[in-house]
């Protein structure tokens, strides 16, 4: 048996946390990763389901590793993630050369399922294994963070949650995700202390909505956490995502205003500007209760950065409510927005909602966000020109001799060589702005 194993990785931040967890678990028996699909004999992809892009490249290489079976019948193919959990069945139906299926509360048992692959190509027998129940179950609630294979030696990715409770009309995730988990808060102590050891300097607290941590176990909220893994030795930064604006508290806001090591960057995904738009959306929040927060958060943290999720085309939406949502835009001012096309989830409320925007004025519209979004952050990125900038060293630049690193408040750097090593906080005046990156020199 070759035991090497691509993994695919396709999504959030969430779905990369958890293919570094498998990687972890499948090294206890003997694999190691490649980058090359044609140099495995186990392959993975690990899935999305939010937008339909991502189930299509899914479907895209699922084809593709039908060629690889056929040239290596030793060759065993698995399914993981929300995709797994959504498509079940379906899956195997359409593509028969896929082994396994395993949903997202059943991860933990990638293992066990493997070595049941190995012992009956041994013998000579085929079946497929599909196993997506328990879809509230925790996803690799692991004790010790030695078993995680990390990507990067600088920066770590920390689930602190599972799932989400909020079901936005348009959002499969509580779906495939299932009910909120919270994971104990001395847990994630332990893994941000173990992975700061080893020589992480960032780490990123991750989960649907991070506001709501600790609801369910009621040990410790977010706010709690932050101070908690803000006194961890060692630690340089800690960043988090993704914020919900209804469950954004005051203690929160607090706890970034004084902490020694979390960053002033939020992300708070605002989703509409129009309150017909989000009440339909179920965001459960206004217009007026979101401008009410960023007012909050500017008050009390200076020099924050803030960015958000918009989507056009939503069923029902109007001329005048794209209008109104651009003005809200140009009101709030942030510093970068991530821009979607509403996209029909089966499943979801939404796609069942009359009023469905045609493809075309979809498009237009998202055009015309993008422009009014990217002249606003030309602009905020414009006002750094000649400031001084803390710059975490990640690597380098796909441009020969430039060094790649973000600021405390989440914007990109690039900037030419100097005796910086990777993982090193250099200090970088800022020389030219861009829409999405800074370029400087070492100060």
């Amino acid at each position: 048996m070759d035991k090497k194993v691509f993994i695919g990785v396709y999504g959030c931040q969430m779905n990369f946390s958890d293919a570094e967890r498998m990687e972890g678990e499948l090294r206890a028996i003997g694999y190691t990763r490649v980058d090359e699909m044609d140099e495995a004999g186990l392959i993975i992809l690990h899935t999305c389901c939010v937008r339909e892009t991502a189930e299509d490249k899914v479907y895209g290489k699922i084809g593709e590793i039908k060629h690889l079976k056929r040239k290596n019948p030793r060759l065993i193919f698995g399914i993981t993630g929300c995709m797994a959990q959504k498509e079940q069945e379906a899956l195997i139906k359409r593509a028969p050369h896929i082994d396994f299926v395993l949903g997202t509360g059943r991860m933990g048992e990638l293992n066990d399922t493997v070595k049941i692959f190995e012992e009956r190509i041994s013998a000579s027998k085929s079946n497929h294994v599909i196993d997506t129940s328990n879809v509230d179950t925790d996803v690799f609630e692991m004790p010790d963070g030695d078993v995680i294979a990390r990507q990067s030696s600088v920066s770590a990715w920390v689930p602190i949650m599972y799932g989400c409770n909020n079901f936005c009309t348009y959002c499969i995730v509580p779906y495939v995700r299932g009910r909120e988990r919270s994971r104990e808060p001395q847990n994630i102590v332990n893994e941000v202390g173990q992975a700061v050891k080893k020589g992480i300097r960032e780490v990123t607290l991750l989960g649907q909505n991070v506001n709501s941590y600790g609801k369910d176990h009621k040990k410790a909220d977010f706010a709690d956490l932050l101070k908690m893994v803000d006194d961890i030795d060692g630690i340089s930064r800690i960043r988090f995502m993704t914020s919900h604006p209804k469950d954004l508290s005051d203690k929160v806001i607090d706890a970034i205003k004084n902490g020694r090591h979390i960053c002033e960057h939020i992300h708070l995904p605002v989703q509409y500007g129009n309150n017909n738009i989000l009440k339909s959306m179920n965001r459960v929040y206004t217009v007026e209760k979101y401008r009410s927060l960023i007012k909050d958060i500017r008050e009390a943290i200076s020099d924050v950065s803030i960015t958000t999720d918009i989507i056009v085309g939503f069923p029902g939406e109007t001329d005048e409510d794209f209008s109104e949502t651009l003005d809200f835009i140009r009101e709030m001012e942030f510093d970068a927005a991530y821009t979607f096309i509403y996209s029909p989830r089966s499943g979801t409320p939404a796609a069942e909602m009359g009023n469905q925007v045609p493809e075309d004025i979809k498009h237009e519209r998202l055009h015309k966000l993008m422009d009014v979004q990217n002249e606003i952050s030309l602009a905020i990125n414009k006002k750094l020109v000649g400031k001084t900038m803390e710059v975490l060293v990640e690597g380098e630049s796909r441009n020969e001799n430039m060094w790649t690193g973000r600021t405390r408040t989440n914007k990109i750097v690039l900037w030419e060589h100097g005796s910086e090593k990777i993982g090193d906080m250099a200090r970088v005046e800022i020389k030219k702005a861009q829409t999405w990156l800074l370029k400087g020199k070492l100060a």
